[in-house]
């Protein structure tokens, strides 16, 4: 079982960088909820685990302790940028990052802007510096800058939901790859019939029991239930009836012949 850190930063009452309607602390929230249900959703052998799953504030060392006491193979931490002038995505290692590190940052980077890309997003390329999650995680560990709150082209898209699928899905694909993940096997969908419509080895029974009046005529691949089965043979029985009484004389007539022919034996 793979072990997955997602570091939602900021929270609570430090919201990050606040703009143009938005708080980092709610957009990268956002992002970590569901970059966690889409991994272990659609990936075999991943738990995820989340720095925070609501609004709340943690210290960075508080983040990084748990990350590193759950033995966590890699570590994500999830912002958005300010003050970056043009905009644009960027991802972050530590300065002395592992090699290990560096392939991960290549890989995540790679697959978050391809998705990117399509929206004009700016890339700013892979970087490294002095970050705390970097720095003290155990395990190999990206910080992510998802777009610029204060840039107002980067924030309209911010806004948007498709290019919010985009970084959930670049996350997801970069994880996945990187930690080699086996997608769930699909199920085959069942094709569900027309209940509308009559089956061929059906028909002519189908015709027979609506001209008869034993059902209405709709519905006919729908499921039938007690109450509908009680209703056709009650009228069966209905009919039935009808039919003994309406023929009482020949029914005497068929007994006295009977009794006849066991005289007849008898003799």
């Amino acid at each position: 079982m793979k072990k997955v850190w997602i570091d939602a930063g900021h929270g609570g009452k430090d919201p990050g960088a606040s703009a143009n309607g938005l708080q980092e602390k709610n957009v990268v929230l956002e992002l970590s909820l569901a970059v966690k249900r889409q991994l272990e959703s659609k990936y075999d052998g991943v738990q995820v685990f989340l720095s925070r799953s609501t609004d709340v504030f943690l210290e960075l060392k508080d983040r990084t302790d748990k990350a590193n006491a759950a033995g966590a193979d890699i570590l994500v931490s999830i912002h958005c940028n300010a003050g970056g002038g043009s905009g644009g995505f960027e991802t972050y290692r530590y300065t002395s990052a592992s090699v290990a590190s560096a392939a991960f940052q290549n890989l995540l980077h790679t697959e978050i802007m391809s998705r990117l890309k399509p929206f004009g997003v700016i890339d700013r390329n892979q970087k490294a510096a002095n970050l705390h999650m970097c720095r003290e995680s155990k395990m190999p560990a990206v910080l992510t800058e998802n777009l610029f709150i204060d840039v107002a082209s980067d924030a309209s898209k911010l806004k948007r939901q498709e290019v919010i699928n985009a970084l959930i899905d670049g996350h997801v694909a970069g994880i996945a790859k990187y930690l080699e993940l086996e997608r769930m096997e699909e199920k085959p969908v069942t094709q569900e019939r027309d209940i509308n419509q009559v089956s061929d080895w059906a028909a002519d029974a189908w015709e027979a029991m609506t001209q008869n009046g034993y059902v209405d005529g709709t519905r006919p691949g729908a499921t039938m239930t007690r109450e509908e089965g009680a209703v056709i043979f009650n009228r069966l029985r209905t009919n039935l009836l009808k039919l003994i009484s309406g023929n009482t004389q020949e029914i005497k007539d068929l007994e006295t012949r009977l009794l006849q022919i066991e005289k007849e034996d008898l003799k």
